[in-house]
């Protein structure tokens, strides 16, 4: 039986690389290679690129994975900075988001992990708090540091019927390291996981022939420890069509 080929949009490391002499470094976390092995996957790193290669790596791979990193450039949905943005990537937003619509025009499946989330967000017309202090109804932590994140930190409710509740039930326990968070959600999007305070944990597509799947948590760092967060991976590489 074939195994699906899962692309992993990397990230890239700019600084503090000494032992490489600063050279930029092509990179993704550890746990999303074995969640995806671990899942009966195939893991190929993709490398931050033009977005005009976009459709040449997507044509290549059967499932895209984005995974957490830099903020999303706010300039993308209109807005100036914040004084609390954190570090940006305009390189990566945009090839990320060409991924992303060429995914979607290939009809190949996208599997989201927090800013990777964001990203989509913006992508489909959404827009994002730059940082959780432009949240009026912030009540829960949703940054663990500088606790490691491998562990639940806040609870959260699932919705029925939605792709994440066979997988999670209809309330869990996820971990979290975020400071920005989905403020209005792409049309083409629906929320199917909400934090205690409301902020968006989750979202798949509106239309179920456009198979996406978002959380905004960090399954690759509790997945040895909470079988639940390996579902996601399994469910993404074996089923998710």
């Amino acid at each position: 039986m074939k195994k699906n080929i899962i692309g992993i949009a990397a990230n890239q490391l700019y600084q503090n690389n000494q032992a490489f002499f600063d050279q930029q470094l092509t990179y993704t976390p550890q746990g999303f290679i074995d969640g995806v092995h671990h899942a009966g996957g195939i893991p190929i790193v993709l490398p931050i690129s033009e977005p005009e290669l976009a459709s040449d790596y997507v044509a290549t791979i059967d499932k895209l994975l984005l995974a957490g990193g830099q903020d999303v450039t706010p300039f993308l949905y209109e807005e100036e900075p914040h004084p609390k943005l954190g570090p940006t990537s305009t390189e990566r937003d945009s090839f990320e988001m060409a991924l992303i619509k060429e995914a979607i025009r290939q009809n190949k499946p996208i599997f989201t992990v927090c800013r990777g989330t964001q990203l989509l967000n913006v992508t489909l017309g959404g827009t994002l708090y730059q940082d959780l202090s432009q949240y009026p109804k912030w009540e829960v932590k949703h940054d663990m540091f500088p606790t490691v994140p491998d562990f639940g930190l806040h609870s959260i409710t699932v919705k029925a019927n939605s792709t994440l509740a066979p997988l999670f039930g209809e309330q869990a326990k996820v971990n979290s390291y975020h400071h920005q968070a989905i403020k209005d959600l792409a049309e083409s999007l629906v929320p199917i996981a909400w934090a205690p305070d409301g902020i968006v944990e989750a979202v798949e597509s509106r239309d179920k022939n456009t198979k996406i799947l978002g959380v905004q948590w960090h399954p690759e760092l509790t997945r040895k420890k909470d079988p639940k967060e390996q579902s996601l991976f399994d469910y993404f590489v074996q089923e998710f069509e």
